[in-house]
């Protein structure tokens, strides 16, 4: 038994690391808008195409020191850093649930995370066509595999994106800007939906405090995000999608062991 459980979850952190490969090719098209499907993967820069050697995650820019093997221009630390993030979450899952359908749900729904995720970083947009098929899967999934009740994975949907519309309304009103975008409403529909309404506190409340601790690591690393001044005060443009997903996936893999700690320390 024990040799199947490390023979699996070897296998699922391969399948992972070769889905982060995928999720790459998936995020650096829709940034440019070109095809996922042609032409064959290739440098950005100078178009050459990549060798079978070159495709291997992480070790081929381990190799090539992180430069393209013609041009030698820098090839982004975004594609390992996606590679290992998506190998981390097959494994931490398949640790978690096994050789189960949950695993296979949550690795679907963890490649969307990831996908948009990076995308919001580079363009502040959460593509529609991830979000919104996306819930609709979601509440497929939940109901009728996770066995989530239709009634706790409709009410998650739809409180989830009526709280964040609210308070994305109400921001603007009081600070005549835009404080998050409909893509982060649909974001949280799509993870209420695959969740369950009893889920959204805790994967807020994840989301908000992982913010503002990366607000301080986006400003440090991408000082051009700063947007303006107000009062003396720099507002700092971050993207939340991310940080919604990072809740998300945490209260995946480790959700009622944060609220039975929790329930602990308070009663």
């Amino acid at each position: 038994m024990t040799e199947f459980l490390t023979a699996w979850w070897l296998a699922a952190a391969v399948v992972g690391l070769v889905l982060g490969s995928f999720y790459n090719v998936c995020i650096h098209r829709y940034i440019t808008g070109q095809s996922i499907v042609f032409p064959a993967s290739h440098c950005p820069h100078c178009l050459k195409k990549l060798k079978a050697w070159e495709l291997v995650p992480v070790l081929s820019w381990l190799m090539l020191r992180g430069r393209c093997s013609g041009c030698k221009k820098p090839i982004s630390p975004r594609y390992p850093i996606v590679e290992l993030i998506s190998g981390l979450w097959a494994l931490l899952l398949a640790i978690k649930f096994g050789f189960t359908a949950p695993w296979l749900v949550f690795m679907v729904f963890g490649g969307m995370f990831i996908v948009a995720s990076a995308i919001d970083f580079e363009l502040f947009i959460l593509p529609d066509i991830i979000t919104l098929p996306g819930t609709v899967l979601a509440l497929v999934a939940s109901i009728f595999i996770l066995g989530l009740p239709w009634k706790a994975a409709l009410i998650g949907a739809a409180a989830g994106a009526g709280a964040l519309w609210l308070l994305m309304v109400l921001y603007k009103r009081l600070r005549g800007v835009e404080g998050m975008g409909l893509g982060d409403v649909k974001l949280i529909a799509l993870i209420g939906g695959l969740l369950g309404w009893q889920a959204l506190p805790l994967v807020i409340l994840l989301a908000a405090g992982s913010a503002l601790v990366g607000s301080i690591a986006f400003l440090a690393l991408r000082p051009g995000s700063r947007e303006g001044e107000e009062g003396g005060v720099g507002r700092i443009a971050v993207p939340f999608g991310p940080f919604l997903s990072f809740g998300a996936m945490v209260f995946i893999l480790y959700g009622h062991e944060i609220w039975h700690w929790y329930l602990k320390m308070v009663l």
